[in-house]
Order: C-alpha cells, then structure tokens, then sequence
C-alpha cells in the first residue's frame, strides 16, 4: 500500500513537471483560448468521471451547502488565475520562473498557515522561508525586477491551498464544481472566439486533439495526487512535490533553452537551501511523532 502511494505521488509530480511540454506545443495558439478550453474540458471529464463512479448524488449534496459552494467559488478563480498565468509563463518563454514558483510554494504554504490557521513556527520553518524571501530579495536587487510570475503562482497556489483546507471534499467532486462555474464563461469565450473567426478549435486534428485532452492532462495528476495522500504521509508526500518544478526547471534550461544566468543561479540555490531546511525539519517532526507514546 505505501509503495503504491509513492508510485502514485511520482506520477502526478511527474505529469506536472512535463506539463510544460504539453502546453508548449501549443504555444500558437493564445493563451486565453488553451485557459477556456482547459476550463471546459476538465469539466466535461470532472462530471464523467462523477458519472461514472455513480457519485452524482454526492455532488448533489455538495452543491446544497452554501457556505461549501461560496468557498468552492473563491477556489475556482484562484485556480483559474493559477492556470492563465502558467500557460501564458510557459508559452513566453518563462518557464525558469514558473518552476521558481512552484519550489517557492510549499514555503508560502507554511506561511500562510501561520496567517490563516495560527499554526506555530518552529526557528527551522523561519529560517527555511527566510531563505526564500532572501532568494527573492537577491533577484530583485541583482536583477532590477519583481519575480511576478513565481510569486503570483505560488501565492495563488497557496492560497487555493488555504480555501481548500477549509472544506473536506473529494478532488473530483471540488475539481467538478469548480470548472463548473467558469464554464460557462469560458463556454461563452470560446464562441465569441470562434465567431470572430480566429479559434484555433477544428483547425486541425492535432490541436483539436490536444485541446480537448487538455482536460483530462489537468485532471490526471489531481487523481493521482489525491490517491497518493490517503495511501503515504504528508511529509512522504512533500518530498516528491519537488520533482515536478525540478522537471520544469530541467525542460525549460536544457529543452528551451532559457537563459539561468549566475542571478537566478544564486536564487534558486538560496530557496533550495529553504526547502532543504524545510524538508528536514519536516522528517524530524514526523520521527519524533512516531516514537512518541501516546498519553
């Protein structure tokens, strides 16, 4: 059971860290046009897979609780601005960054659970996320600009993480509810698109293809990521979150070819150092809670 959940944890690190390649192919087409149809089409296959499982009436009562609802749609514009951003980093040639910000994430997670939860910091926590915040500070001063697309992808991550916490649902039915109220304006998109005469849709097999199994791509790794959690620890579980930036960073250097100049260098290595920290104190804390009686 517990090799079985770290082989599920590889595969959905792995399908997003090749993500990058997936949407690169489609880099002709606009970035807004891949959001939307990613938006409808992870809707279509979130309500099929429901459909399948004969879990309908589960969704049902998910949708009759509004205080549930209200949070899942606070989730799905976090999610859907998470989406527009990294498409768009990926396909302007900015997938050094978008890998920045996904090693910045699990750093902003403990952060914002400090915020929102008033979950205590141990001086490892704070040292691991003042390392990222110095890696941060390093670009910005070496560099002369914000890393906006790093930190808008890891806050927006992290603070979908945080609606998250909040309510206890299966990743289907959530991912099922929340494409559910953007597809419709995504729907009303692609029309408006197509009547323009500029979609990409139909305009040949592969990129339709490749559109439409968008949804399932998106879905994927969310499937594999939920199984994983309930089969391994959540420390066992955030020591392979890292192979998925680690591929985007490996596929936007070595595939791509984007420069990681001597600047970015020294970031990444300053927030790896963060995480290192992190992981460590995390592993710590688990060893000492499984040898500790309880009372």
């Amino acid at each position: 059971m517990r090799n079985l959940g770290f082989v599920y944890a590889i595969c959905a690190y792995f399908l997003w860290g090749m993500a990058p390649l997936y949407w690169k192919a489609l880099s002709d087409v606009p970035s807004m046009e891949i959001v939307a149809h990613r938006m409808v089409w992870s809707c279509v296959f979130a309500l099929m897979i429901v459909l399948l499982s004969r879990h309908w009436s589960q969704l049902t009562a998910l949708i009759r609780q509004p205080r549930v609802v209200a949070r899942l749609v606070l989730a799905s514009i976090l999610v859907s601005v998470n989406w527009a951003i990294y498409i768009w980093a990926v396909n302007s040639g900015n997938i050094v960054q978008s890998a920045m910000g996904y090693f910045i994430n699990p750093l902003i997670n403990v952060f914002f659970g400090f915020l929102f939860f008033q979950e205590r910091l141990n001086r490892m926590q704070m040292v691991a996320i003042g390392c990222a915040a110095a890696g941060v500070m390093w670009l910005i001063a070496s560099h002369g600009e914000l890393p906006w697309i790093a930190l808008s992808l890891a806050v927006t991550f992290a603070l979908y993480g945080v609606v998250k916490k909040t309510i206890r649902v299966p990743a289907v039915h959530g991912m099922a509810v929340e494409t559910t109220f953007v597809f419709l304006p995504a729907l009303g998109y692609l029309l408006y698109v197509d009547s323009q005469g500029s979609s990409w849709f139909a305009e040949s097999v592969p990129i339709t293809a490749m559109l439409i199994i968008g949804g399932a791509f998106t879905l994927a790794p969310l499937l594999f990521f939920a199984a994983a959690a309930k089969r391994i620890s959540l420390t066992a579980l955030g020591m392979t979150q890292y192979l998925g930036p680690s591929l985007q960073l490996i596929i936007g250097v070595w595939i791509f070819n984007e420069p990681f100049a001597s600047d970015q260098q020294i970031t990444f290595a300053l927030i790896w150092l963060g995480l290192l920290i992190y992981t460590l104190d995390q592993w710590q804390s688990q060893r000492r809670a499984r040898v500790t009686i309880p009372a």
